[in-house]
């Protein structure tokens, strides 16, 4: 190859980098522009509400935020008549207290009745676990129609892991509750927010291996057996 023409592909190929360079940078450029509207859409795809309907049971998960925005959700479901009595399921802080406990005086503060809240005190250490206890639960009772009320950000998983989890006979609806931590159009401009998209995400994917490779077991097995007696009155 000649001087000239070697050159000339020289020129050639910092031309060719300088034109990559530069589609980089106008396409970083666009993401900048868009990065608001990009992180909403990135926030509001953890949460997947459904309208509510007449049901038997309404489930509280368990681990309510301060404020009990899940509790206080469901009280308005209940209100509203969608559902006779609400299970506050609740893990167990200590051999003599629960979270159960707590969202039962938080119901009770929002004017359902004691009559109407049975608490579910269990030792389950994530949402895979409660939602397994949960199902035997809700075949002891031989309730079909449930409405599981969780926090926003956590309604994609939750719905991820009942279509595994509860058979076809057992209607099951998540219902959204407004989290005071979580707003999914501005989740990026808080530490809390920050973390809670972030665990969603780890979360999310340690549940699709975790169903992927737990074990069956029968429909209606109970994996807390002996604090059902304490429970069923």
């Amino acid at each position: 190859m000649t001087p000239r023409a070697q050159g000339a592909t020289q020129r050639g190929g910092i031309i060719a980098k300088l034109l990559a360079l530069l589609i980089l940078v106008l396409f970083c450029f666009v993401i900048y522009l868009v990065r608001v509207p990009l992180l909403r859409v990135a926030g509001n795809f953890w949460i997947t509400p459904q309208p509510p309907a007449a049901t038997d049971v309404i489930v509280i998960l368990s681990d309510d935020d301060f404020t009990a925005d899940r509790a206080s959700r469901a009280a308005e479901l209940y209100h509203a008549g969608w559902a006779p009595k609400i299970v506050a399921s609740g893990r167990q802080l200590r051999p003599y207290a629960s979270i159960a406990e707590l969202m039962q005086k938080d119901l009770e503060a929002r004017g359902v009745p004691e009559k109407a809240i049975i608490p579910y005190p269990h030792d389950a250490v994530d949402t895979l676990i409660e939602l397994t206890d949960i199902r035997g639960f809700i075949r002891q009772h031989g309730w079909k129609r449930v409405m599981i009320v969780t926090s926003n950000f956590h309604t994609r998983r939750t719905r991820y892991l009942c279509r595994h989890i509860f058979p076809p006979d057992i209607k099951v609806l998540v219902e959204a509750a407004p989290d005071v931590n979580y707003d999914p159009d501005s989740w990026w401009r808080t530490r809390g927010g920050l973390k809670i998209f972030f665990h969603e995400f780890v979360g999310m994917a340690v549940s699709a291996w975790e169903v992927r490779h737990q074990k069956p077991s029968p429909p209606g097995t109970l994996l807390f057996p002996s604090l059902l007696p304490s429970i069923v009155k």
